[in-house]
């Protein structure tokens, strides 16, 4: 038992009536312990430097959760997800789960894992920069451009390679499971120090992803850019780039914390949400194989 209350932080977007159908049924939950105190319900201007709360609750998807370790900045604290959305690697718990795990929650019964974030500077041909602090990914997409592009990798100041194709993705282990799993990149465990590059609709049998070290510098140019090419973090940050422009990717000084409740596991984690469900059934119907092939043997 601990002498204090858990002080905690709620994140509900007033902009999603289901987040906000969600808080209204389970506020009365939360507020009614008293082993747990809400110091605030962040709506997307709450400062957080002054904050003395211990814990983050986002109620959404990871999306939430992305906007939510953005708007902490350099003041990272714990996150527990709810999650509302659809697969929600980070926001792990349904609400129903939610309620039955908040007494060891308000017991603080839970352990906290620290996660790689990336800062990207966007440096624009006269100088201009631009820093954002993420935690999934970096992408340079031709997207209205609708052309294939070339887009020139960089480590360390070392020219690596150019793809040619739809574009190129810098992500996290935690992003791993986001764009770059659906363009055909690596699964990487969240809690290890890496990026993953990985090109998109690549115009070249040979091109694949690349993991290489967190404590490298990841540096992506196009010289020739049609209109319609820009830089995504997250995501949720969409600018447009132009010729002459640079994208230097780097490990952020702060890492993204997550809470995480006791029986919680990576690998079931994954094989619930991406559905694996084990050893495919070589066998024909009934269990029996099918005669050899006859070419003699005539066809009806």
């Amino acid at each position: 038992m601990h002498d204090t209350p858990l002080r905690a932080i709620i994140v509900a977007d007033p902009r999603i009536p289901k987040v906000q159908v969600a808080w209204e049924r389970l506020e009365p939950i939360v507020r009614s312990r008293k082993d747990l105190i809400v110091t605030g319900v962040d709506e997307g201007g709450l400062d957080y430097t002054t904050t003395k709360s211990e814990l983050v609750i986002v109620i959404g998807g990871d999306g939430a959760i992305l906007r939510a370790c953005r708007h902490m900045g350099q003041w990272q604290l714990p996150i527990l997800g709810v999650n509302l959305g659809r697969l929600g690697f980070l926001a792990d718990l349904s609400p129903t789960e939610f309620c039955d795990l908040l007494p060891q929650i308000a017991e603080r019964q839970y352990h906290i894992l620290q996660y790689l974030m990336f800062e990207c500077a966007l440096i624009r041909k006269n100088g201009e920069r631009q820093v954002m602090l993420g935690l999934n990914e970096v992408e340079v997409l031709s997207g209205a451009a609708m052309k294939m592009i070339d887009v020139q990798l960089s480590i360390d100041d070392v020219p690596v390679t150019t793809y040619s194709g739809d574009g190129v993705i810098i992500s996290t282990p935690v992003g791993s499971t986001a764009h770059n799993l659906s363009a055909g990149g690596p699964i990487v465990r969240q809690d290890l120090q890496a990026f993953v590059i990985t090109p998109i609709c690549p115009h070249a049998l040979t091109m694949r992803a690349l993991v290489d070290s967190a404590d490298c510098v990841y540096t992506l140019e196009v010289p020739d850019i049609p209109d319609g090419v820009h830089l995504m973090v997250d995501g949720q940050i969409r600018l447009p780039l132009n010729s002459g422009d640079r994208v230097d990717v780097r490990r952020a000084a702060v890492r993204m914390q997550i809470a995480k409740v006791p029986g919680s596991n990576y690998y079931l984690n994954l094989h619930r949400k991406l559905n694996w469900g084990g050893q495919p059934n070589y066998q024909s119907r009934g269990g029996i194989l099918p005669p050899p092939y006859d070419p003699n043997k005539p066809t009806t």
